[in-house]
């Protein structure tokens, strides 16, 4: 998008003088001004005229306007004013000597990781000063971060792109922001808080550093779709950067730390680090104190790119026009970033070719002689161009070798009569280790033989934080395997289960990788295998016998039985120790059982029972209900009982045998039956 064309020297507000133009962006043309109240320079932000006939955008644009002006921060760029001309609104901001990180970019200029970190801490200051105003930038970008003379941060552009977004003339389904930048919940049309900010400055960080910025596809929706649920790539030149860039650039929303987190943890890294030095600045070209005032201007890119230069000047334009990824300053200012400027050049000022002075006796030979001089160079340098670009050398279309292995791309590259060039490899997770990533320049391109195709080897997946599966408590399967899905694992769940004291059944034990218990990272898309417990161990009844009822009831609950005593008299296991269990000894049972323990009441003392007149049967089972024994039978086995031993009555203790004594029976009703007592025979 071209500056503005009219010629400048026009004030703005009765008070701004347009005195250069600096740039021009997709919603805005940018001009060193001359505040003639305070004879200050400023700079002026002039909206696209389009947008002061939308309504809608001008009472967004007001209210943004107000809150911006009310900034205070060493790190937000100052905004002093603000009005709207005929051309459409304008904001009159502090103008700043020290150019910004895309006029570094846009010459090839990186940052060491020190630098970037210094940088970005700065930036994130200025960012979580806003956000705690309630004020989200939406579109930070390189061009975005300016520098003064000493290479202080400020962050630029608050408000504009909110107001865009109530902006009617805005083609349906536009996403404001730069889609280079722009975070994942940007590119799916969430609401945005801080945390947007963040990731498009981590992707600003990156490039700062790397040269190249992550996610990028051939067209702006190929971008945005690129990075959402993806992680940040990892890139060796980043160095310690990494792992700070890659929290910031996390595709999840919840995982990223707020601006002033990142700042405390920037700053933090930067106070490690070497310097590294100061940054290499794009300073503005000073302009002459006459020239305010005076209409005098600088030449934007856009307008040098329209010049007609030749030689060495020519050359050096197309380079200072270069920029990262291939384009020019005109390229740049097509596709929304502002472009750079070159000041004008003072003193005099290339006219062209002047008419040819006759003088009297005034040779011609020495003109004959500089254009056949000339003709002879323009040959040579013609000669050397063409044997430079290879026009007269046969050309070949570049095979496709993207997902080959480099043997591979190697031989099929060479004999198709190209060189190859392997670069450093790059993180994917999409193509396996080893394999081409990428080629510069693409399939079909049409090549010299002899000519070097670049490849980019894949080297491997990313990690990514495991999380972690019992701290939560009751992980079990299914949750097992949306918690390792939202980090990009997969579950193997049950890879195996076993019995534990500690874990409930059906939940998690441990998790492993590679053979590593309970890992914190792992690749990308790698499979986790969860070990699930089957619940309690199942218990052995342990042989208690002998031992005190205290020990038995101690021993059986900490195996895990559910205890039950009964109490029985015995005369071979003392007072309150065990008799038996019940299951017994050996038996396994689950974990939670119940177990019966019998225990000794000690030895008992009963009456012996009056059996005397009856059958041995009879008195056999009576002795045995009052818990004694029967002992010898004296006398016929089918005989009745007329006395025993001990005697009926006397106290015996449990199980004491009772000896029997038997006569053949009395014919009935003869004889008297024997009186309860009666000592037994003399003899037997």
């Amino acid at each position: 998008m071209s500056v503005i064309s009219e010629p400048l020297g026009r004030v703005l507000g009765n008070r701004y003088r347009l005195v250069a133009a600096l740039g021009s962006g997709a919603s805005a043309q940018v001009f060193l001004a001359e505040d003639m109240v305070l004879q200050r320079r400023v700079a002026v932000k002039v909206l696209q005229p389009a947008l002061a006939k939308d309504e809608a955008f001008l009472r967004r644009f007001r209210a943004e306007a107000r809150s911006v002006a009310a900034l205070n921060h060493p790190h937000v760029l100052r905004v002093f004013d603000w009005g709207e001309g005929d051309d459409g609104p304008y904001l009159v901001l502090e103008y700043l000597e020290g150019g910004s990180l895309f006029d570094m970019l846009a010459r090839g200029r990186r940052l060491s990781p020190a630098q970037a970190a210094r940088m970005g801490a700065q930036a994130a200051d200025g960012l979580a000063y806003a956000h705690a105003r309630g004020i989200v930038h939406r579109d930070v970008k390189p061009a975005n971060i300016l520098f003064d003379e000493d290479g202080r941060v400020r962050v630029a552009d608050f408000g504009v792109a909110r107001a865009l977004s109530s902006a009617s003339t805005t083609d349906p389904g536009t996403m404001l922001g730069t889609a280079r930048y722009a975070s994942p919940e940007q590119a799916q049309g969430h609401p945005l808080d801080g945390r947007s900010d963040v990731y498009s400055l981590g992707l600003v960080l990156y490039e700062a550093v790397t040269g190249t910025v992550p996610f990028s596809g051939e067209t702006p929706h190929a971008t945005l779709q690129a990075r959402i649920g993806e992680d940040l790539p990892a890139d060796p030149a980043l160095g310690p950067l990494g792992p700070l860039l890659g929290a910031a650039c996390a595709p999840d929303l919840q995982a990223r730390p707020d601006a002033g987190v990142l700042a405390g943890r920037l700053d933090a890294l930067a106070e490690t680090l070497s310097p590294g030095g100061p940054l290499p600045l794009v300073r503005r070209a000073p302009i002459d104190d006459d020239a305010l005032g005076t209409g005098g201007t600088d030449l934007t890119l856009a307008e040098a790119a329209g010049a007609t230069l030749v030689g060495d000047a020519a050359l050096t334009l197309a380079l200072t026009q270069s920029v990262p990824g291939g384009g020019t300053g005109a390229d740049l200012a097509a596709s929304g970033e502002p472009t750079a400027t070159i000041p004008a050049t003072t003193g005099a000022s290339y006219r062209g070719p002047q008419p040819t002075r006759r003088g009297a006796g005034r040779r011609r030979w020495p003109w004959v002689v500089a254009i056949l001089v000339v003709v002879a160079c323009l040959l040579a340098a013609g000669a050397v161009y063409v044997e430079k670009a290879k026009l007269l050398t046969p050309k070949y279309a570049v095979p496709s070798v993207i997902g080959d292995t480099l043997a591979t791309a190697r031989q099929a590259l060479g004999a198709d009569h190209f060189k190859v060039e392997v670069g450093t490899s790059v993180q994917s997770i999409k193509v396996g280790a080893g394999k081409v990533l990428r080629q510069f320049p693409a399939q079909g391109t049409s090549l010299a033989s002899g000519s070097v195709v670049h490849l980019v080897p894949s080297a491997g997946p990313p990690s990514v934080n495991v999380p972690s599966l019992t701290g939560a408590g009751n992980v079990t399967c299914p949750l097992a395997r949306q918690l390792l899905a939202q980090s990009h694992l997969r579950a193997n769940c049950p890879a195996l289960s076993a019995y534990t004291k500690t874990v409930p059944q059906g939940d998690v034990i441990n998790w492993s990788y590679a053979g590593k218990i309970d890992p914190t990272t792992a690749p990308y898309g790698a499979v986790i295998d969860v070990a699930i417990s089957e619940g309690k161990p199942p218990v052995q009844v342990p042989t208690l016998s002998g031992q005190s009822w205290t020990q038995a009831n101690a021993t059986l609950s900490a195996d895990g039985l559910v205890v039950k005593e009964v109490q029985a008299y015995s005369t071979s296991v003392s007072s309150n120790d065990v008799i038996s269990t019940t299951p017994g000894p050996g038996a396994t049972v689950p974990w939670g059982s119940p177990i019966t323990v019998t225990v000794s009441k000690g030895s008992q003392y009963v009456a012996v029972p009056n059996v005397i007149g009856d059958t041995v049967a009879k008195a056999t089972a009576a002795i045995q209900a009052a818990n004694l024994t029967v002992g010898p039978v004296y006398g016929p086995a089918t005989g009745v009982v007329f006395t025993t031993d001990p005697l009926a009555g006397q106290k015996e203790k449990i199980g004491t045998p009772i000896a029997l004594y038997t006569e053949t029976p009395p014919p009935t009703g003869n004889g008297p039956k024997p009186k309860t007592g009666t000592a037994p025979p003399a003899g037997g």
